[in-house]
């Protein structure tokens, strides 16, 4: 017997990667086409709705390491200096301001279950702090191990591998070496907390569809129970459908 409950509980979606592999589309395109099966889809930026002490990062990032402020594109390419300078003291600095993070993130996780959206999504989470630190370090792993037990775990969490030359080219803002760095950090941390999809760096397109096909498995789920807590087995209305190729699974 299926939970009435889970007829209607949130299902909660995280996008993470490298600047510049895609988040931002990939976002915008599942965000569309949820939208467009008639369902309630809350989106949440993670630096704008969920950092703290933005002001000291800030002025770490602009006149302490005198980096470029702004979103750099392939016609304007920026040189940023924050999460890339990754001196002892800055990590210490980044240990106490993700521990603020997560208490937050989780204020936020409950805020936006609570809203009686069918999706959130979050563009970037905890894991993306997570993979500017290096997990190489033992006492780092230690750490992330204890910020996990305070963060919630999204229902899927999307990591959008990307060639950092690539990426770089798409968004140039931070050195390649630190990509490659930042890119090697991702996927240790996947393997470290377990739970994330790993979609391999492909066209658009391509991501798009493995992105999609994640997600209608938990929309598929979603429709059937609604449909089973609102009418009796063979009334036969099909569910939801994010593109052609799903269908309602067999009895």
């Amino acid at each position: 017997m299926h939970d009435p409950q889970e007829s209607t509980r949130t299902i909660f979606v995280s996008f993470s990667g490298i600047d510049g592999a895609g988040k931002s589309t990939q976002i915008e395109n599942l965000c569309s086409r949820l939208k467009a099966e008639g369902l309630q889809v809350r989106l949440i930026r993670f630096w704008d709705d969920i950092a703290r002490l933005k002001q000291v990062r800030e002025k770490a990032g602009h006149t302490v390491f005198k980096g470029d402020k702004g979103v750099g594109s392939p016609s304007a390419p920026i040189n940023r200096r924050d999460k890339n300078v990754q001196s002892w003291p800055m990590t210490c600095v980044r240990l106490f301001l993700y521990s603020v993070d997560a208490v937050s993130t989780l204020r936020m996780v409950k805020k936006a279950l609570r809203s009686g959206a069918d999706f959130v999504i979050f563009d970037r989470y905890t894991y993306d702090e997570l993979a500017n630190l290096n997990l190489r370090n033992p006492l780092i792993r230690v750490y992330v191990r204890l910020i996990m037990k305070i963060v919630p775990r999204p229902d899927i969490s999307y990591l959008l591998d990307a060639d950092p030359l690539a990426a770089r080219a798409r968004k140039p803002e931070y050195p390649v070496e630190f990509l490659q760095f930042n890119r090697q950090a991702y996927l240790t941390l996947s393997r470290l907390v377990g739970g994330i999809t790993v979609i391999a760096p492909l066209p658009i397109d391509e991501v798009k569809r493995e992105v999609e096909r994640h997600a209608a498995g938990r929309l598929l789920l979603k429709t059937d129970r609604r449909e089973n807590a609102a009418t009796s087995p063979g009334d036969g209305g099909e569910p939801a459908k994010l593109d052609g190729h799903h269908t309602r699974p067999a009895a």
